[in-house]
């Protein structure tokens, strides 16, 4: 369905701003509802998708000064509003995709923020989070049609193998720190008339984990980490597209001192095709035909995804008819089933022909069977009642 065939929700009712909210107010709206409803912290919730891609959708306008501008005086009619595509053009649905891509282009912190990742209030985990990493991963167009697994060699920070994460050398223990006893925070208490106040700041002895490395490991200075290069399985799902990702659970960075490892986030990058032309799951191959096959009708060969197969061309068949071959485009992601692979017909005029071949093109100009009658209709004639059908 055309977006801007829905009623929609205010942008700023969305956001929970006023009209009048700066640029800080509105990304700071928006980056507290988009870690709020992220589909990672909310799998397999539809609603809270929903969600996800409508504030996305309201900062995309409100974040941009012109659109903003258009949209406060034009509301959702707006051009570049009511058909917002992610891409500029209007008169397509916001999609999870793009919503995905504002988020990551945004530079809203790491994806630790989406599930509360860093320090927590318990000694045990009071270490630091390692941090995530990102990496893009260009596959072809087959490699999407169907889905596949790859393998990705990423460098990273890995627990150290001499101390085994711990930072202290061999032989030794890390020891309490002094200076908060262990809590990785330290407290100051101040008074004054309206009463007392107690602030709470990271320990700088220990820098928060609780304690010290009196003897540090010679291999990876007291850090329990080093760097290292590791090759990680990825399972790419069928029907992704450019912007969509993958996250790794736990292969990011190794954590300070035994601290838990970030994520890896495999960011998808399609290939151009040589062959064919991608439009959702369908995909396009555009079929080039002699004058005598569009004639005459031919039985041709023509590739796939999946590999080649023979079709049949009816005779008389036009420059710009489509064949379409059920379920040969690209399996639908996360769903049941298959796009369409649609052959797009052409013909082929020669440029260079023979003196015996212009022969015979100058005696069948001479037919009137060839020659297009005054009623027939043009092929953009044709071309515009199709897209009205």
């Amino acid at each position: 369905m055309n977006s801007t065939n829905v009623t929609k929700k205010d942008y700023y009712e969305i956001l929970g701003v006023e009209r009048q909210a700066s640029a800080e107010e509105v990304k700071k709206a928006y980056r507290k509802l988009a870690i709020k409803y992220h589909p990672d912290k909310n799998a397999g919730d539809k609603t809270a998708e929903e969600q996800f891609k409508e504030v996305s959708e309201a900062y995309a306008i409100l974040s941009d000064p012109d659109k903003r501008a258009r949209y406060d005086r034009y509301g959702h009619s707006a051009p570049e509003v009511g058909g917002f595509s992610g891409g500029g053009a209007g008169g397509f649905d916001f999609d999870l995709s793009d919503a995905l891509r504002i988020f990551m282009e945004g530079g809203f912190g790491s994806f630790a923020d989406i599930f509360g990742g860093g320090r927590s209030s318990g000694y045990s985990e009071r270490v630091y989070r390692g941090s995530d990493l990102q990496i893009s991963l260009k596959l072809k167009l087959e490699d999407i049609a169907g889905g596949c697994t790859k393998k990705i060699k990423i460098s990273k920070l890995k627990p150290c193998e001499t101390c085994g994460g711990s930072g202290a050398a061999q032989g030794s223990k890390p020891s309490t720190c002094p200076g908060c006893q262990g809590r990785g925070e330290i407290r100051r208490v101040s008074r004054s008339f309206l009463g007392q106040f107690v602030q709470t700041a990271t320990c700088p002895q220990c820098s928060g984990t609780g304690q010290i490395i009196v003897n540090k490991c010679p291999s990876c200075a007291g850090e329990g980490r080093s760097k290292g290069e590791v090759t990680l399985s990825v399972n790419i799902p069928a029907g992704v597209q450019t912007g969509n990702y993958i996250s790794l659970r736990g292969q990011g960075n190794a954590g300070l001192r035994g601290g838990p490892s970030g994520d890896v986030f495999v960011v998808i990058e399609e290939q151009p095709h040589d062959t064919f032309e991608r439009h959702g799951d369908d995909v396009i191959y555009h079929l080039m035909l002699s004058f005598p096959q569009a004639t005459l009708g031919d039985d041709v060969e023509v590739p796939t995804l999946s590999g080649r197969v023979k079709i049949n061309v009816p005779p008389g068949i036009q420059a710009g008819k489509i064949l379409r071959l059920k379920g040969k485009g690209i399996k639908h992601l996360n769903g049941s089933g298959s796009g369409d692979q649609l052959v797009v017909i052409n013909i082929f005029t020669p440029t260079k022909i023979s003196p015996r071949e212009r022969s015979l093109f100058e005696e069948l100009s001479k037919c009137e069977g060839i020659k297009p009658k005054p009623e027939d209709r043009s092929f953009f004639g044709k071309m515009k009642d199709a897209l009205k059908a």
